[in-house]
């Protein structure tokens, strides 16, 4: 199976949304230009990149929530991937970056603002297992562009 980047987003001073880059240099700690600023809960080798789906995004604007690329804390934004499928385990091969999904990424207050009467529960692995983001671990590092192919396995 395979998709393609459609936004790369890093937050500078921390936090939500992310700003959207043109090419983002992933590494085992992280993303360059990325800072978190809950370590408890977010960065680390285990969780070093935050993934989503454009598709998702766009069902969940469509359902009225006002979210939009980055504000949810993505660093990368895919389409084309059937997100059902993206489980602990898979990997994300890229051109030359390697991401390994390590576990959800569990929704927290901080994303509330893009979502309608701050439901971010509706991106809850646990209630909505094809609507969440996944953090990954960086199997092998570079640089991500947009409209780069992604394929998983």
């Amino acid at each position: 199976m395979s998709g393609s980047v459609v936004g790369l987003f890093v937050a500078p001073n921390g936090g939500v949304p992310k700003l959207e880059v043109s090419n983002l240099l992933v590494h085992e700690k992280g993303c360059n230009g990325d800072k978190q600023n809950d370590l408890k809960h977010h960065g680390g080798p285990n969780r070093a990149v935050c993934i989503f789906s454009s598709e998702v995004l766009s069902e969940l604007s469509n359902e009225g929530h006002p979210i939009f690329p980055g504000s949810v804390g993505e660093n990368v934004l895919l389409k084309g991937i059937d997100w059902s499928s993206v489980q602990v385990g898979t990997q994300f091969h890229f051109q030359t970056v390697i991401l390994e999904i390590t576990s959800d990424a569990p929704p927290c207050r901080t994303i509330k603002d893009s979502f309608t009467n701050d439901d971010f529960m509706r991106i809850s692995v646990k209630k909505y297992p094809s609507s969440a983001r996944w953090y990954a671990k960086v199997i092998q590092g570079g640089e991500l562009v947009t409209e780069e192919i992604v394929t998983i396995n």
